[in-house]
C-alpha cells in the first residue's frame, strides 16, 4: 500500500469529543500537531476514510496512514515509531504487558476467495466450504478440486496464504484451530497480494478481508474474484440462510445477525503505547468512536454496538 498524507486540523474540548466531534473548533483554540498510523491492511481503507472525513472538519493536524500488516502496526506503536497501530486481531498478553492500549473501533471478517473463472464454480457455490475442508486445504491434504467437492475432477487447487504477520491470517487460522505459522500454502505479501494472486490463477483459493474482496462502489466482488460460501451447518450444501455473499451489504447483515461465524469475523483495533496523551491523537480516536462510525457500512465494515462504543470511549477519559 502506498503511503498517504492527509492534512487535518485540531479539535475543541476533548471532554465533549463524543458528542461534539462534528462541530469545528474555534480557530483560536484549534489544535496542531501530527498523528502517524501504520499496520493492518484490514483497517487501512477504513482509516483512510476516517482521515478524509476528519479533514473536512479540522483542517490542520497532519495525519500519515500506512499499511504493512498487523504485526508491523503493533510493533511500530509499541516502539514509538507511530502514534497508533492498526491491528486486526486480538492483542496478545505480552503486548499488553509492554503497554499496548487497545480500542476496538469496528468489525470486519476474513472470507475465503477463489477465481471467478474457476471451472468448478457452480459446484463450489452449491457445496460451499466447511471448516474441516478448509483446515485440510491449508494443510496441503487436499490437492484437487475433486477431492474438495467429492467429484471426479482432477483440476489442481492452488492454495494461498499471507507471508506477512497479519491479523487476517491469524484470524483465519484461529477459525481452523491453528496459528498463522501453521498454514501451509504459497505465501503472498498483503491483502492486495492475495487478491491479485487469486485473480491471476483460475484454480487459486485464498482469503481476504471484506474491503479487499468487494468493490465498495458496486458492493459486489472485485472483477476476477468470487467469495466461497461457508457450509456452517456442514450438511454438504449451501442452504438459503447460508447464501448471503452476493454483495458486501448482505454479508455484513449476516455478520451482524451471527450467521457468519466469529472467527473469522472479528473486532479491529487501534492501539497506542500506554493510554494516549497527545490531544490530537485523543481527538482522532474520539471521532472514530463517534461520528466516524457512520462511514463504516459504505467502506465495507460493521459498526460496533452502542454499548461497545460507550465502553471504548470511556477508555479515553
Amino acid at each position: 500500500m502506498s503511503k498517504i498524507v492527509i492534512f487535518i486540523a485540531g479539535i475543541a474540548m476533548l471532554a465533549g469529543c463524543a458528542g461534539n466531534a462534528k462541530h469545528p473548533p474555534d480557530k483560536a483554540t484549534a489544535l496542531t500537531g501530527s498523528i502517524q498510523l501504520s499496520g493492518a491492511f484490514a483497517l487501512y481503507p477504513m482509516a483512510v476514510k476516517w482521515a478524509e472525513e476528519f479533514r473536512k472538519l479540522y483542517p490542520s493536524v497532519k495525519i500519515d496512514v500506512s499499511g504493512g500488516g498487523a504485526g508491523k502496526g503493533i510493533t511500530d506503536a509499541l516502539s514509538g515509531v507511530v502514534d497508533i497501530g492498526m491491528v486486526s486481531r486480538e492483542i496478545y498478553d505480552e503486548e499488553l504487558n509492554r503497554g499496548a492500549y487497545a480500542l476496538a473501533v469496528v468489525k470486519d471478517a476474513v472470507i475465503p476467495t477463489i477465481n471467478a473463472a474457476n471451472p468448478e464454480l457452480d459446484a463450489i457455490r452449491r457445496t460451499g466450504l466447511t471448516r474441516d475442508k478448509a483446515a485440510r486445504l491449508w494443510n496441503r491434504e487436499i490437492n484437487t478440486w475433486g477431492e474438495l467437492l467429492g467429484t471426479d475432477s482432477k483440476l489442481p487447487v492452488h492454495v494461498f496464504t499471507r507471508s506477512d504477520a497479519c491479523g487476517a491470517a491469524e484470524t483465519f487460522a484461529l477459525w481452523l484451530g491453528r496459528k498463522q505459522e501453521h498454514l501451509k500454502a504459497t505465501a503472498v505479501f498483503g491483502d492486495p497480494g492475495i487478491a491479485s494472486a487469486v485473480q491471476k490463477d483460475r484454480v487459486g483459493i485464498g482469503y481476504n478481508n471484506i474491503a479487499y474482496a468487494y468493490d465498495q462502489k458496486t458492493r459486489r466482488p472485485f472483477e476476477g474474484l468470487t467469495v466461497i460460501p461457508l457450509d456452517v451447518n456442514e450438511n454438504g450444501r449451501i442452504d438459503p440462510e447460508e447464501d448471503f455473499y452476493g454483495t458486501s451489504e448482505t454479508l455484513i447483515q449476516a455478520i451482524n445477525e451471527g450467521r457468519y461465524p466469529s472467527p473469522p469475523a472479528r473486532d479491529l483495533y487501534l492501539v497506542t503505547k500506554d493510554k494516549p496523551v497527545k490531544k490530537e491523537v485523543i481527538a482522532f480516536l474520539a471521532f472514530v468512536l463517534s461520528d466516524g462510525q457512520k462511514y463504516t457500512a459504505e467502506t465495507g465494515y460493521i459498526s460496533l454496538s452502542s454499548d461497545k462504543l460507550k465502553d471504548e470511549m470511556s477508555k479515553l477519559k
